[in-house]
């Protein structure tokens, strides 16, 4: 299979897509193809199911604050599957592609039952973590309009967190959560080094702010 190919076929369609915030753009697909590659070869995954999966896993995008959420990676899965038919994908591997991008979203919950997914699955969630992570939040919380700190104990240390009151809380309800999420070896390592980022962010942060 000439994935080059497929590859120039599927940058060429999501060029085209309209990205519903900063975090979910252009360079954040590219930033988890490049990272699904990557674990795709550690962890001897099929590329032909996980390359055209991370590509359309964004395909069709809802917002953050959209009741449609939960529905978004299942939205794009049936895209994805369309597409792949009219361009004439290798039927077979199809399913498997579908399955992925269903599975990959952290609001679907749904369970990832092949290798091919949890490459996809811990390639997307990687780009939550770390200093690009980081940036990724303070991009949508802004874009929201959420302030960066609440006021009463900004960094929960009393308070359950709530993501629509800050963006910093965000950290707390989602992003430190996710680093026991990864299914794959080679993605805990990395999860683990961009967890730690994230923790010494928040303590810099906490230390210039509350001194």
């Amino acid at each position: 299979m000439d994935l080059v190919y497929w590859e120039k076929i599927f940058e060429t369609h999501v060029n085209g897509i309209d990205a519903v915030d900063a975090g979910h753009d252009l360079n954040h697909i590219k930033r988890v193809v490049k990272t699904a590659k990557q674990l795709a070869a550690a962890e001897q995954a099929e590329i032909a199911v996980v390359l055209p999966a991370a590509w359309l896993h964004d395909c069709v995008q809802v917002a953050k604050d959209s009741p449609l959420r939960t529905q978004a990676s299942r939205m794009a899965a049936q895209e994805a599957e369309q597409l792949l038919i009219r361009w004439q994908y290798p039927v077979q591997h199809i399913p498997a592609i579908v399955h992925a991008i269903e599975a990959h979203s952290f609001s679907a919950h749904i369970t990832c039952e092949t290798l091919e997914a949890k490459v996809v699955q811990d390639a997307d969630r990687m780009d939550a973590l770390g200093a690009i992570g980081t940036v990724r939040t303070l991009l949508v919380g802004q874009s929201f309009g959420n302030p960066l700190l609440a006021e009463n104990d900004p960094f929960c240390v009393q308070r359950d967190a709530n993501d629509q009151t800050s963006i910093i809380d965000h950290f707390y309800t989602k992003l430190l959560k996710l680093k026991d999420s990864f299914h794959t070896d080679s993605a805990k390592v990395e999860a683990q080094k961009r967890h730690d980022f994230m923790i010494l962010f928040l303590k810099q942060l906490s230390d210039e702010v509350l001194g």
